[in-house]
């Protein structure tokens, strides 16, 4: 695991932390069975590692189900507008050092009226995480088909099939040349919490697509993760320096694909040297983006893990320094002696 420097100026807690510290006095309120409850739970337990006090951490909603997420928690929280939480953070996380500021946000609320919000966030490298529950359907407004639900999908919205076809988040997070970007599941608390450590330790935007099973308009759209009858079959573990293979026994391999790209193949019908060893770290974003595009068209092989890690000064830190070399140049100013000085100023 990294080391924690992106939260060297957060103020530590005083004392030990634990689950129950991190519990709101709100009832939580989802459908029963909603995977939001277990990412919700992940994250109380996951928090207090971090020893970090709770008055000085911020979790920033949009709208949609997940959403409710800061109610939930026993920190600082905003409930903000559809689509703007990126922004509203962007905010906080430049004016504020000393806060650890996630985001929680719906495939809905990220990547349709809000998809513009999160592309510059990522672009940015703000200092901040965020987790986007994908559950391929928008469950607040009573299941209408979302930006990632797949092409055909029967919602009340598309009686006879959607036409049009899908976001793929983490393609869209590499394409924007984020620093950070993962996939996890909600139904696996180890990975999910281990991919939550490496996020909060990054400094700079951290992309977390979690996918999360909504029971009640889109039960089952990841059951082939779930399912141990598939799940070894399906999951294409990414841990970086590791050799990419998966399957019963280590049966396929990812190699580099003759015409570009990547491929599945049998992993006794290549050389050890063909497979390929993933490189979460390498700073041209292109592998991470091709072995983003694995689970297409009809998502037999789903990777999962950190597919890009890099170091990229954050948008907020060279903020900062250039505002503190105009000091140095011109001194601190007076604001008050400008907004009095008369009915115009020369600024520059």
């Amino acid at each position: 695991m990294s080391e924690f420097k992106a939260l060297s100026l957060v103020p530590k807690a005083e004392a030990k932390q634990t689950l129950k510290d991190f519990k709101s006095d709100q009832e939580v309120r989802w459908c029963p069975g909603c995977g939001d409850y277990a990412i919700l739970a992940a994250v109380q337990s996951f928090l207090p590692e971090l020893g970090l006090r709770r008055e000085n951490i911020v979790f920033v909603s949009g709208i949609g189900c997940s959403s409710r997420f800061p109610y939930y928690m026993n920190t600082y929280g905003f409930h903000s507008i559809h689509g703007r939480a990126p922004a509203i953070a962007t905010g906080l996380a430049a004016s504020r050092p000393d806060l650890s500021v996630w985001v929680v946000t719906g495939d809905g609320d990220a990547l349709s009226i809000g998809g513009n919000h999160l592309i510059h966030a990522l672009r940015r490298n703000v200092n901040l995480n965020i987790l986007l529950f994908n559950n391929r359907i928008y469950g607040l407004t009573k299941g209408q088909y979302s930006p990632t639900s797949e092409i055909g999908k029967i919602t009340k919205s598309t009686p006879m099939g959607s036409l049009d076809k899908p976001f793929n988040p983490i393609s869209l997070a590499v394409g924007a040349e984020a620093t950070f970007v993962a996939r996890t599941i909600d139904s696996d608390r180890k990975h999910l919490q281990s991919v939550l450590r490496e996020a909060a330790a990054h400094q700079g935007t951290s992309l977390v697509e979690i996918y999360q099973n909504c029971n009640i308009f889109n039960d089952n759209a990841f059951e082939p993760l779930k399912d141990p009858d598939t799940r070894g079959e399906v999951t294409v573990p990414l841990v970086h320096g590791q050799p990419i293979v998966f399957g019963a026994e280590g049966s396929k391999a990812v190699r580099r694909a003759p015409g570009g790209g990547v491929e599945v193949v049998p992993t006794a019908s290549i050389a050890p040297e063909e497979i390929l060893v993933h490189d979460a770290r390498n700073p041209d974003p292109s592998l991470a983006f091709a072995l983003s595009r694995l689970d297409e068209p009809a998502f037999e092989h789903v990777p999962i893990g950190i597919f890009r890690q890099i170091e990229r000064p954050s948008y907020d830190s060279l903020m900062a320094a250039q505002l503190d070399e105009a000091v140095a140049a011109k001194g601190e100013g007076d604001l008050g002696e400008l907004l009095m000085s008369g009915d115009t100023w020369r600024i520059g």
